[in-house]
């Protein structure tokens, strides 16, 4: 891949307006319709660049039998809010969000898996950091944003390394937040997920500490209401969509420049860094079952977080969980896809 590097300004701005499903609090954007037929509506949370983008580059917006109102979130907490309160039927997640909504007591439902590399989740350091192992980080100021996958991965990144997170200066920021701290010195270390890993690389600013592999389960999740699931037409919309979009994850591996392209387009990403993230994460995932081995994997993180008291309770994961839309998927333990080094 071409050699790529952006100023700072060109970092922050298009990384602004690119949502995860993965960290802390914001509020909904405006909605937006997608046409389809019938009048039953399935109200869906999705973020920028997310489901909607998806499920259209990959052809899965067409001939819908229902129709959608699609609300955008800059994260998965505030969108699985919206799912507590009912104003949104289902939507995507990452591996840590349903585990604070849970431990809050939130009337959530965790339906679908996927399972992608977790290389992506990674602790950022600057190119000319003296850090070069996680244990480095003692006394250091490391930012991530609460309640998301790159919080879990820090704190397990810490404990391999024999570090608790007291031992560390824990910043808590949004990803916008963070990497303007992280390009102007003002922390020591990101903790953070693809595709701003693939932009900090791809830009020069910084390199990778450490990531997620061997120690986060590499888990998304589809997450619906259970008044939805109770309602028969919506919980038939809930199938067919989650259905589409593992139809359209599938589609992703097959092409990965062409939804490198849409995704660029949608968010603002250089091509190169929706590229990027695309071979080393976004596009590695598999639809899965929601299996034991899932629930324990989750289970874990859950208890986790109640040790450390940044959720209110311990809880069983399993009961937030329903198999309903399993059908026959490969296990959730099964290897991520792999395109190789990204770049």
């Amino acid at each position: 891949m071409k050699s790529f590097r952006p100023s700072v300004a060109a970092l922050l701005v298009p990384l602004a307006l690119l949502a995860s499903a993965c960290s802390g609090a914001s509020a909904a954007g405006e909605a937006s319709n997608t046409d389809g037929k019938g009048s039953l509506v399935l109200n869906v949370g999705d973020q920028k660049g997310g489901a909607e983008a998806l499920l259209r580059a990959a052809g899965e917006l067409d001939d819908l039998p229902y129709r959608i109102t699609w609300s955008t979130f800059t994260s998965g907490p505030p969108l699985l809010e919206a799912v507590n309160a009912k104003a949104v039927d289902i939507g995507s997640v990452g591996n840590t969000p349903p585990v604070f909504a849970a431990g809050a007591g939130s009337k959530i439902t965790v339906v679908a898996a996927s399972h992608g590399d977790p290389a992506g989740e990674a602790i950022l350091v600057p190119k000319d950091s003296p850090l070069r192992t996680a244990r480095d980080l003692r006394g250091k100021k490391v930012a991530v944003a609460q309640g998301s996958s790159a919080h879990f991965q820090l704190v397990a990144s810490l404990a391999k390394a024999g570090l608790k997170p007291s031992d560390v200066q824990v910043t808590l920021l949004q990803p916008a937040d963070a990497l303007a701290a992280f390009t102007t010195g003002k922390v020591d270390a990101w903790a953070v997920w693809d595709p701003y890993t693939s932009q900090v690389l791809l830009g020069g600013k910084g390199r990778v500490l450490t990531d997620g592999r061997g120690l986060v389960n590499g888990l998304n999740f589809q997450v619906a209401s259970p008044s939805a699931l109770a309602d028969k037409e919506k919980a038939k919309a809930i199938g067919d969509l989650v259905e589409r979009l593992r139809r359209a994850q599938d589609w992703v591996y097959e092409h990965p420049e062409e939804w490198a392209k849409a995704w660029a387009k949608e968010t603002g990403l250089p091509y190169e860094v929706a590229l990027a993230s695309v071979k080393r994460s976004n596009g590695t995932r598999v639809p899965v079952a929601l299996d034991g081995a899932a629930i324990a994997s989750e289970q874990k993180i859950a208890d986790t977080f109640a040790e450390l008291k940044l959720i209110p309770r311990k809880f069983r994961f399993a009961d937030y969980v329903d198999t309903c839309f399993n059908k026959d998927l490969p296990p959730s333990t099964t290897a991520a896809r792999s395109y190789g080094k990204a770049s």
